[in-house]
């Protein structure tokens, strides 16, 4: 069944109907459009625009179809033209002819977007628990890798030495953004564009307030044409989605990286590793590498809904129906891949004996001993032009700097005492760096509180 034709004398080809259809994709929002209408009847019947026992037999059948489609004693026919065609259908097949009255005072324009409203107000926030539970994994690790120390990089390339929960904690602070971006995003998402119509509202007395309440929208919005062409609130969402996996993909790298034989920084869990079909010894960080390869297809999804909106005049046009598949389709890649990904966190093991030897070698601690040279008098400039001559003669003497004795680094100057070998030590370079924000042991502890106190003061 159609919600149009009276107007056609020629039924619609079957390819047509085909490609016109929308029923596969946005038939997940059934039960935002069944509540969507319950508001609706029930506004219609506050304001006397349709007969009392009339709006009461179709709030009842609307409550019967939620029911029996989330119990599977209905299954949603395929073969409609989109969801809200079923809707209305089996309502007018279970009640009668008072079901063909639900659709007064609205259009399928305003419907869809009220749909699709609240179907990302209840996907942000469990989105948002998804990330919850990826920084309570870091949370985890980070508080048992206080005092792990590992080299931290620039470049890739060996820089300062740090702490495996400095490392941690740099994640959380961007995964703490995505919320905070989320939380933003709703403050737009949250207006209630029902009593739009088609473009330009209706006759009827609607009370759009009352359905914003009955929905838990926070205000209606105000222009009826901006509120059935709008899809930034979709185009937004799918920004913060690309974003999201984009902080996931930049992690899997590093995690492929530290899980090959030259780095071995960590193992990952055989639950979140995969095998090879000819090479019996492979154990390959699967999980990272689709956590990075499905970035891509998310931002695929993005571009897709910018390059249909950008040429898209007012009001609503066809062309508008391919948001959903690009927003679902991002929004289940990137739930899944939070969830995956937590898991390959909280299980992954951390090798850290590796991690602290790599962090010898590098001369991580040279800035450091510019520092104590500093400290003495000299000026910085002077202080990078003498560790790096002292660096230059470790590489040609194969050595670190703390194997120098103090007749070598008296070559270089006369200023260092035995004090200096303390000063250089990769514990010191770490818990010296005490500034708010670094990786000692002081300043971790203070992020570390910070982020539980997130965690169990959140509320969804």
């Amino acid at each position: 069944m159609k919600l149009w034709g009276g107007r056609f004398n020629e039924n619609t080809n079957k390819d047509v109907n085909d490609f016109n259809s929308s029923i596969r994709v946005d038939k997940r929002m059934y039960k935002e459009d069944i509540l969507g209408s319950i508001a609706h009847i029930k506004m219609l019947k506050a304001q006397n625009i349709l007969p009392i026992d009339s709006c009461k037999k179709i709030e009842e059948g609307l409550l019967y179809l939620l029911e029996n489609i989330e119990n599977n004693n209905i299954q949603i026919d395929d073969d409609f033209e989109d969801i809200h065609s079923f809707v209305e259908y089996a309502l007018t097949e279970h009640i009668g002819e008072a079901g063909k009255m639900l659709h007064t005072g609205r259009s399928r324009n305003d419907q869809v977007a009220l749909d699709l409203k609240l179907c990302l107000k209840d996907n942000s926030k469990l989105l948002i628990k998804d990330i919850l539970d990826l920084l309570k994994a870091i949370h985890e690790k980070a508080s048992k890798n206080i005092d792990t120390i590992m080299p931290g990089y620039t470049h890739m390339q060996k820089a300062q030495p740090i702490t495996l929960a400095h490392y941690f904690l740099a994640y959380a602070e961007m995964f703490k953004r995505d919320i905070s971006r989320i939380e933003d995003f709703f403050k737009r998402l949250d207006e209630m564009p029902l009593g739009s119509g088609a473009l330009a509202t209706t006759t009827y007395p609607l009370d759009r307030e009352f359905v914003a309440r009955e929905l838990n929208f926070s205000k209606i919005t105000l222009n009826s044409l901006d509120s059935v062409s709008d899809r930034d609130y979709v185009i937004e969402f799918l920004s913060i989605l690309s974003i999201i996996m984009m902080h996931l993909s930049r992690w899997s790298e590093e995690i492929i990286i530290w899980c090959t034989n030259e780095f071995n920084f960590i193992e990952l869990s055989d639950e979140y590793s995969t095998g090879s079909s000819i090479m019996p010894q492979k154990k390959n960080p699967d999980v990272a590498e689709l956590v990075r390869g499905k970035t891509g297809r998310v931002y695929g999804d993005l571009v897709t809904l910018l390059t249909v909106m950008k040429g898209i005049p007012l009001a609503y046009n066809k062309d508008m129906q391919e948001d959903k598949e690009a927003l679902f389709d991002a929004l289940d890649t990137t739930k899944l891949s939070l969830i995956t990904f937590t898991g390959m966190i909280k299980t992954l093991k951390v090798n850290k004996d590796v991690m602290e030897k790599s962090a010898h070698g590098g001369f991580t601690n040279a800035t450091d001993l510019a520092d104590y040279l500093v400290k003495s008098g000299i000026p910085f400039r002077k202080c990078h032009e003498i560790v790096g001559e002292i660096v230059l003669y470790c590489i040609e003497k194969g050595i670190c700097i703390s194997d120098m004795s103090m007749c070598e680094l008296h070559k270089f100057s006369k200023v260092f005492k035995e004090d200096v070998y303390n000063e250089i030590s990769l514990e010191n370079c770490v818990n010296q760096r005490k500034v708010i924000g670094g990786p000692s042991s002081y300043s971790v502890k203070i992020q570390i509180k910070e982020l539980e106190r997130l965690i169990n003061n959140y509320k969804l």
